[in-house]
């Protein structure tokens, strides 16, 4: 997977529903749209994760700060995550929505008992 496509568009860059997002390959909890906040790239961007293991990160060669985000269960590639950037000069998380699947609020219960 290329880490800088925009294949499919970015159609959660602009959604603010209720829910969770989970990975689109395997269906494992990544980010709640708590965490979700608005941002000037053409991504979704995140904050924290659902669970401490929800992604696995790898260094960004030659880029100081930047790390490659995949999912922690089967390592499909999410995005990036981006030290001392966001809302809170935290952690700073843009995933692509190709990788994603939002499950509404009102479904989270029945999704979560299928893992």
């Amino acid at each position: 997977m290329s880490f800088c496509s925009f294949f499919g568009g970015e159609v959660f860059q602009n959604h603010f529903e209720s829910g969770i997002y989970v990975c689109a390959k395997c269906g494992y909890e990544l980010f709640s749209s708590r965490s979700k906040y608005a941002h000037s790239s053409p991504w979704p961007a995140f904050t924290d994760t659902i669970h401490a293991d929800s992604v696995a990160k790898c260094p960004e060669h030659n880029r100081p700060g930047a790390l490659k985000v995949s999912c922690g269960k089967c390592g499909n590639g999410l995005g990036h995550e981006f030290l001392n950037d966001g809302p809170k000069r935290g952690q700073s998380r843009f995933i692509f929505s190709s990788s994603l699947k939002f499950i509404p609020k009102d479904k989270e219960t029945s999704a979560s008992q299928g893992h």
